[in-house]
């Protein structure tokens, strides 16, 4: 029993406060000796209760060693005035945003998109061009004829000799005979 209270006591004594945030966390340090080596040991006491988010990004740092120095009260009032400047820039912008649309007549709100929302696609797949349009006189489009026409004189230019030859899937050639457009996949 006796062991268990000197370590105890040795436990509340070795450490060292550091510093206290706004919401009445308390930080301690203290050193140790683990396997021949001097380790510092840092960890926080909880005003109430035990709620990591309360912890600021300072501190947070600061216990898992990214700082060496644990955060002053100054940089903490100054870090919290800098955060409350960015907050209301961003909601002046906000307002500014809604008074030009407002003004230039969009009445729709920007909502954020839930999981379940997806995004309008329609407009999109309307500048796709579809492969099997025919126009008013009965012709493919241009688009889809062009590269068929390129095909079939690709065909008639290629010696009787090499048409037997099967084709591999495998990329030949110099890049000379490429023409962006005219790829098609193998059959």
């Amino acid at each position: 029993m006796s062991r268990i209270w000197s370590r105890l006591s040795a436990y509340i004594r070795n450490r060292t406060f550091i510093g206290a945030d706004k919401a009445g966390n308390q930080y301690y340090v203290r050193t140790e000796q683990i396997d021949g080596i001097m380790k510092e040991k840092r960890w926080v006491e909880f005003k109430g209760e035990d709620d990591p988010t309360s912890i600021p990004v300072e501190w947070i740092c600061w216990l898992n060693g990214q700082r060496k120095r644990a955060p002053t009260p100054e940089e903490m009032a100054m870090l919290e005035a800098r955060r409350q400047r960015v907050k209301e820039n961003v909601d002046l912008l906000k307002k500014e945003e809604e008074e030009r649309k407002a003004r230039e007549g969009i009445s729709r709100k920007i909502t954020s998109m839930g999981k379940g929302d997806r995004p309008d696609l329609k407009s999109f797949i309307q500048q796709l061009p579809v492969a099997s349009e025919v126009d008013e006189s009965g012709k493919a489009s241009e688009a889809t004829g062009s590269k068929r026409n390129a095909k079939e004189r690709e065909e008639e230019n290629v010696p009787h000799q090499a048409k037997q030859e099967p084709e591999s899937a495998e990329p030949t050639g110099s890049g000379a005979s490429f023409r962006p457009g005219t790829w098609q996949p193998p059959t």
